[in-house]
This record gives structure tokens, C-alpha cells and sequence, in this order.
């Protein structure tokens, strides 16, 4: 067993220790006295005294030997109070059993030492709980109350809880004054000496009647409309606000003061949380070396700092941006800590540098995230979304089923359902290759979802620059709808549903419950409002028109895809459907590549009509 000694060189152990003795000599002889109602006989006095060496040298030496003089008291937790009753207890099993041993009990009263443990147990939490207590008051005796700003906290359950504790400990900046919350049953009630004053919708007068300085918002899982409901209720009292990250942004379920920070655009989009059954995406990853193509995008980066938490062997980075690769590799090396990894510079259409990288890692899995997104650079550029999205796909699957990889999950997009652009029907295409790989040594499977927040060619941080500049913030169209999802949670729905495709014949296209979709034109006018301006008022909304291939709102499965439930929520799987075959493509595939070396648009158009019939051009 290794031992937890504390530091003899710090003059604090020794106070402690004293003070401990101290009280083992008061709970001993205590013990004595309530024994024999507060009058000890002459014979059992000295009994005591003949005890309390024994007592001292047990009970000091087992609170060293269990580190009870390692902890900064002035912290006392719960956690501290049920250590120190086991370690109690310990104590006087080992005093029993050498009493038992050296005396064998004759003429030693047995609840001495019964009464003794219990007066040791009350008088050590005492003093300790009386350090942490000293310490809180005087942290809040630095600030002067008037000084402390007045907190009111939306929301009365786990995370408000946890939050209030965290002030209650840290008194120096802010007073709580109380909690709202929409469940009726708790008004009234408390949470650490602090009262549930009502109803959000009763937020207004709650604010003017405590004189309340700010707002926090820490309800850990709330829809869209009701998130946008306790802002607009906050933005009405003319109080700052502020709120605890989402949980899928909170890993190691730490919640505290600086977590809190201003309302984003994210959290108006709804925030239930992501749960992951954590042992099945570990069973593939853990100790396997893992190949990620388009490492240096905003998914495929996200898909990197998700997986070296379930300790890979190594990561094999790919990206064809020199600037993007470095990131990542520095991110991981520096802010990770880890540093089994592999950089590959090149493009996944280089079938000879694919084949070598391959060859010499010999990756067990591989997420494939290279693509090119944009959807009116490719309607202007169709010969690149056939050699990226479409050749480099095939090349890199050709290489994984050389090389034997056991599982490769391609990210795909809502948009090659009923594509009416070249990058939705290039990836659709790539859907289809992915199906009739299937059956040789590697199991493939591809992930479907919308558009991401906060990702490279993502609407929002255009917004948010237009607003910036004082607008106008252009919307192409009133009606245009889409789907949102955070990157973090993207991500780890990839990797879920990577696990996934152990219970299927492979093949599967997993689709991502993305919730209800937006309207663009409503999200531009949230995000104003987020900014303190007013829309239409202080920033213009400008419709500009449906750009190259756009369509005004996306779909998650084709008509005639049936989908299934999964054993995961938010994530579904197609129904079973007959797979084109390696040599179905072939053919057109040839025909498609000759037309992109020529940069003949009108061609490629054609070829993607025959493969995906329900590609319609606009």
C-alpha cells in the first residue's frame, strides 16, 4: 500500500496534530465521563491515563498513514467528512483488537469505546468544518457587501445547485439571492439556505424587489424555444446575463463560476446534452491506430481532440492544407499531451502517397472527412468535387481495403438527399461507392448530418462579422431552412455511430437526429438581438436571392429511405437497400473522371444525373 505521509517540513501538520491529540484526549476521557455520569471512579482513571498512550500513538498514526494531514481544511468537503468516519472507525478497530489482545477486556467498559468513537468523529469534523467556516468568512469580509454583486440563478436543479455551492464557497464577488425556476412545486422551497422565489416569468419584479446585479443561466438541458424565452426574459430587465456551458461542452462534468459566460447563438438552438456509451467507442479506438483524412477542418479536427480521449496507439493525421495539419499536430502535442501521432501532407486524390501511408501505419480505423463543402465554389468548380469528393474518396477506400482496415466511417451531408448542387450529388456518389466496397476485408459505414455551427463555410461566423460591421446581414431567402448541430456534438455522434456498425451486415448510412430545423432568416435575427442591437432597427436584414445549387430547405433521408431506430437517440440507420456494385460504377466512374481532367462541367452534370437519378440541378 503506498502511503500518504504529509509534509513534516510544513509547520501546519504539526498544529494540526497537536490539535488532534488534543481532542483524543478529550474524547477519551469525554467517553469515561458519559459512561459513569460525569462521575469517574477512582479505579478507572486510572485506567484512562494507563490507556491514553495507546490511544495517542493509534489514532496519530493512522491519520498520517492515511493522509488526513495532506488536505487544505480550509476546503472541507462532504467527501472529507466520509473519509474521516471511515478512518475514524478504523482507529477504533485497531484500539479494540490491541485492548483485546494486551487485556482482553477485563474490567474495560466495552462503550467506552463506542462513546469514544463517536465524541472523536463530532470533535475532529467539528474542527475541521470550524477552519473551512473561519476561512469562508473571511474571504467574504475582503469585499465589502456592497461591493458583492447580487446574483439570481435561472434554474433550481443539478447545475444551479452545483453553481450555488461554488458561490457559497467563493463569497468574495457575489451574493445569491435566490432561484427561479418553471416547475411550480419548488417555489418556496431552498438549496443551501437560499429560496426558489418563483416562476421565470416572474423574473422582472424578482429583479427590481433583490436589487439583483446579474443573471445566470444554469439549466443544463433546455429546448430552443425555451432558452429563448429565459433570454428574452433576462434582455426585458436590463440586467446582464450570463450561462453555464452545454454538458457536451463540459467533458469531466466540472461546473463552477468561471465557467459561466456570455448567451451564444448555440444555446438558442436547444442544449440536450449528448449521452455516449463511452465502453463501445473505446472497445474500437483504445490502443488501435486511428487514420483521419481532412484532420485540419473544423469536423475533422473536432473528430481528433474527441479521439485521444479514448487512447488511440496513434493518430494518423492527413490534410492537404500545410497550415491546417500544423494546427491540429501543435493542439494535440501541446494543449493534449499527446504525441503518438503521424502527419501526412498531401491529398487523399494522390493514390500512390494514400497507398504508402497505409502500407506503413496500417490504421484499424479510419474517418474520412476530406471533402469539399462549398456548395457555389463547386457548382463553379464541378471538376474539383469529382476529383476530392468523389476519386479521392474511392482512392483512400481502395487503399483502407488493401491494407485491411477493419472499420472506416465516412462523413457525408444532408445534401446529397435530393441533391440539387454538385457537392450534395458528389457526395452521394461517395455514399454509393462506400456501399459497394462493402463485403471485403473492411466494414463501412457513413454518417449523415446537417450543416454545423461555428464550422468552415458555416453561416454563423459570416453573421456575426456582418453584425460586427454594423450590417447588413444578408439572408438569401425569407423561407430557407437548415439543420444545426454544435461540432463538439457532431463529432461525438461520429464516433458513436462508428461503434455502431459491429451489429450490421455494413454498408449502413447512420443518420443524426438534428432536431427541428431553422429558419436562417430567424437565426440572423437572434444572433443581432445577441449582439444588443435590434433587427430591421440598428442592423438591416438584406435578402440577396437562393445562391448556385441552393434549395431552401435540406432533407435527412430520401423518399423511399427508410429509417430505423437505433439503440442511441439521436441516432437512426436507412433501411436495407440493394447496393450498386463495384462494376454498376465503374463504368460512369471512368466517364466522370475524363470529363473533370477536361474541366467539362456539362458533362459532369450528365454523369451525376445517370448515378444519382434523383440529382436535380437548379
Amino acid at each position: 500500500m503506498k502511503l500518504n505521509m504529509p509534509n513534516f517540513r510544513n509547520l501546519n501538520f504539526y498544529v494540526m496534530s497537536i490539535a488532534d491529540m488534543l481532542i483524543f484526549i478529550l474524547a477519551l476521557y469525554g467517553a469515561y465521563l458519559f459512561r459513569f455520569d460525569f462521575v469517574v471512579p477512582d479505579q478507572y482513571s486510572v485506567q484512562f491515563k494507563g490507556l491514553i498512550k495507546y490511544v495517542l500513538f493509534f489514532k496519530i498514526s493512522i491519520f498520517i498513514v492515511f493522509g488526513l494531514y495532506k488536505g487544505m481544511w480550509r476546503y472541507t468537503s462532504l467527501n472529507d467528512f466520509w473519509k474521516l468516519i471511515r478512518i475514524t472507525a478504523a482507529q477504533n478497530l485497531i484500539l479494540i483488537s490491541f485492548v483485546l489482545f494486551r487485556f482482553t477486556f477485563i474490567g474495560v467498559p466495552r462503550s467506552v469505546f463506542v462513546l469514544d468513537w463517536i465524541l472523536t468523529l463530532v470533535l475532529c469534523s467539528g474542527l475541521r468544518l470550524s477552519i473551512r467556516t473561519f476561512f469562508t468568512q473571511s474571504m467574504s469580509m475582503t469585499t465589502p457587501l456592497a461591493d458583492r454583486k447580487r446574483v439570481l440563478i435561472v434554474g433550481a436543479g443539478g447545475t444551479a445547485e452545483k453553481i450555488s455551492r461554488e458561490m457559497a464557497a467563493n463569497p468574495a464577488h457575489y451574493t445569491l439571492v435566490g432561484f427561479l425556476d418553471d416547475d411550480a412545486s419548488k417555489k418556496g422551497r431552498t438549496i443551501h439556505g437560499k429560496p426558489v422565489l418563483g416562476l421565470v416569468l416572474n423574473m422582472g419584479a424578482v429583479v427590481d424587489r433583490f436589487e439583483v446585479n446579474e443573471i445566470f443561466i444554469a439549466i443544463s438541458e433546455a429546448s430552443a424555444e425555451q432558452m429563448r424565452r429565459i433570454v428574452d426574459a433576462c434582455k426585458e430587465t436590463g440586467v446582464p446575463y450570463r450561462i453555464l456551458p452545454a454538458m457536451t461542452e463540459i467533458m469531466d462534468g466540472k461546473v463552477d463560476i468561471k465557467a459561466l459566460r456570455d448567451i451564444d447563438y448555440l444555446d438558442l438552438l436547444g442544449r440536450s446534452p449528448v449521452t455516449l456509451d463511452a465502453e463501445r467507442i473505446r472497445g474500437y479506438i483504445t490502443g488501435q491506430v486511428v487514420l483521419v483524412t481532412g484532420c485540419g477542418g473544423s469536423i475533422g479536427s473536432e473528430l481528433c481532440r474527441q479521439i485521444v480521449r479514448f487512447k488511440p496507439a496513434r493518430i494518423v493525421l492527413v490534410d492537404s492544407g500545410e497550415y491546417n495539419l500544423y494546427s491540429i499536430q501543435m493542439e494535440l502535442h501541446h494543449e493534449f499531451g499527446f504525441v503518438d501521432y503521424a502527419t501526412v501532407l498531401g491529398s487523399i486524390a494522390d493514390r500512390e502517397l494514400m497507398d504508402r501511408t497505409f502500407a506503413e501505419f496500417k490504421p484499424s480505423v479510419v474517418f474520412h472527412a476530406a471533402a469539399y463543402k462549398h456548395v457555389p465554389m463547386l457548382e463553379r468548380n464541378p471538376w474539383q468535387a469529382v476529383r476530392n469528393n468523389i476519386e479521392g474518396s474511392r482512392i483512400i477506400m481502395e487503399a483502407a481495403v488493401a491494407a485491411s482496415v477493419e472499420r472506416f466511417v465516412v462523413v457525408s451531408t444532408d445534401k446529397a438527399v435530393r441533391p440539387t448542387n454538385v457537392m450534395g450529388a458528389s457526395k452521394r456518389v461517395t455514399e454509393l461507392l462506400m456501399q459497394s466496397m462493402q463485403g471485403r476485408s473492411t466494414r463501412f459505414m457513413a454518417v449523415r448530418f446537417g450543416n454545423v455551427v461555428g464550422s468552415s463555410g458555416s453561416v454563423v461566423p459570416l453573421f456575426r462579422r456582418q453584425i460586427e460591421a454594423g450590417g447588413p446581414v444578408t439572408v438569401t431567402h425569407p423561407a430557407v431552412t437548415r439543420y444545426f448541430m454544435s461540432i463538439s456534438e457532431a463529432a461525438q455522434l461520429i464516433l458513436q455511430a462508428g461503434s455502431m456498425g459491429d451489429k450490421g451486415t455494413g454498408g449502413e448510412i447512420f443518420v443524426l437526429d438534428m432536431g427541428v430545423p431553422v429558419k436562417i432568416a430567424d437565426m440572423a435575427r437572434d444572433l443581432i438581438r445577441l449582439s444588443g442591437k435590434e433587427p430591421d432597427v440598428d442592423v438591416e436584414i438584406r435578402y440577396t436571392g437562393l445562391r448556385e445549387g441552393e434549395k431552401l430547405y435540406e432533407e435527412l433521408i430520401s423518399e423511399g429511405e427508410g429509417i430505423v431506430r437505433t439503440e442511441h437517440d439521436k441516432i437512426l440507420v436507412l433501411g436495407s437497400e440493394k447496393y450498386a456494385t463495384a462494376k454498376d460504377l465503374e463504368k460512369e466512374l471512368v466517364g466522370l473522371n475524363q470529363a473533370a481532367r477536361s474541366h467539362d462541367g456539362k458533362t459532369i452534370r450528365n454523369i451525376l444525373k445517370r448515378l444519382v437519378p434523383e440529382y436535380s440541378p437548379e
